[in-house]
């Protein structure tokens, strides 16, 4: 067994490792980042307590595939944060659902489905910079026990 020690030396670039070894593989592999964000909304058509306004916590995970680079990375999780931010988060934190995203009944299965276009669509416009990058999911709770996904195979084949 290994126990505990603290490191002698720290790893050095072009003496302990080559820039040709940071790339360990050629294989596709995927990233997932989560986030949650707190909005209100209500449901139309639909007779039970979510046709009343209500808000909720939602958390929302992404899976994200490609291809790594140079350094052996795929896409920093700090770039996921930044597309989340500017270009989704925005439509749905502390929001009136139901007046910030296009017209639909904000239900999970609706809004799940649009934040994974507009995760795709930020995704495709970075090409150049993350190499085959896709979405594979988005998982959208409403609640800790209940959610909503869209798969690629889903997204791209129906």
């Amino acid at each position: 067994m290994y126990g505990f020690h603290i490191v002698d030396k720290l790893q050095k670039i072009n003496e302990d490792i080559q820039p040709n070894q940071l790339k360990y593989h050629h294989k596709r592999v995927l990233v997932s980042k989560e986030f949650t964000f707190d909005a209100a909304h209500h449901l139309h058509n639909y007779e039970g307590k979510c046709k009343n306004l209500h808000g909720h916590t939602y958390k929302v995970i992404f899976g994200i595939s490609g291809f790594v680079d140079d350094r052996g990375l795929m896409m920093d999780f700090g770039d996921i944060k930044e597309i989340w931010k500017k270009e989704i988060e925005i439509y749905l934190d502390h929001r009136y659902l139901n007046e910030t995203l296009p017209p639909m009944n904000t239900t999970a299965e609706n809004m799940v489905v649009w934040i994974y276009e507009k995760m795709s669509d930020a995704l495709k416009d970075k090409q150049e910079e993350y190499k085959g990058a896709r979405m594979e999911f988005v998982r959208l709770f409403e609640t800790p026990t209940s959610y909503s996904e869209a798969r690629r195979e889903w997204m791209e084949n129906e």
